[in-house]
């Protein structure tokens, strides 16, 4: 993926009533109209927020006869899922490193007594 195109997706997907647009049209196209209606605001502004949308190449619009439904594409967000994704498995990495290191460090500072205390059911002798 691009730069440019990964910077318009992210900056798209930093608005929340952009994620809601995409959240609606993940269930099937819809009209500026359809769009507008869950949100105090106007038609007019519904637009400017695709046409942002539609910069990032997550929305186009058709034509079906008088109407013009729009959709979602789905694939800037496959691709950002995948620049994520590196991230995400440094992260599970560093975690994992911090783990085994609280591991380490549990076991060096408690005595061999503390390491095993003896069940309730245990006998002692």
């Amino acid at each position: 993926m691009g730069t440019e195109l990964l910077d318009a997706t992210f900056a798209a997907l930093a608005d929340p009533t952009r994620r809601a647009i995409l959240a609606r049209l993940a269930a099937g196209e819809a009209t500026v109209t359809e769009l507008a209606a869950p949100f105090a605001m106007s038609q007019p502004a519904i637009s400017k927020h695709l046409k942002v949308l539609e910069r990032a190449g997550l929305v186009s619009r058709g034509r079906d006869a008088q109407r013009r439904p729009c959709r979602l594409e789905a694939r800037p967000l496959r691709e950002a899922t995948a620049w994520l994704a590196d991230y995400r498995d440094y992260w599970a990495e560093s975690y994992q490193r911090l783990d085994a290191l609280l591991g380490e460090l549990q076991s060096v500072d408690q005595p061999d007594s503390a390491r095993r205390r003896p069940r309730p059911n245990e006998s002692h002798g």
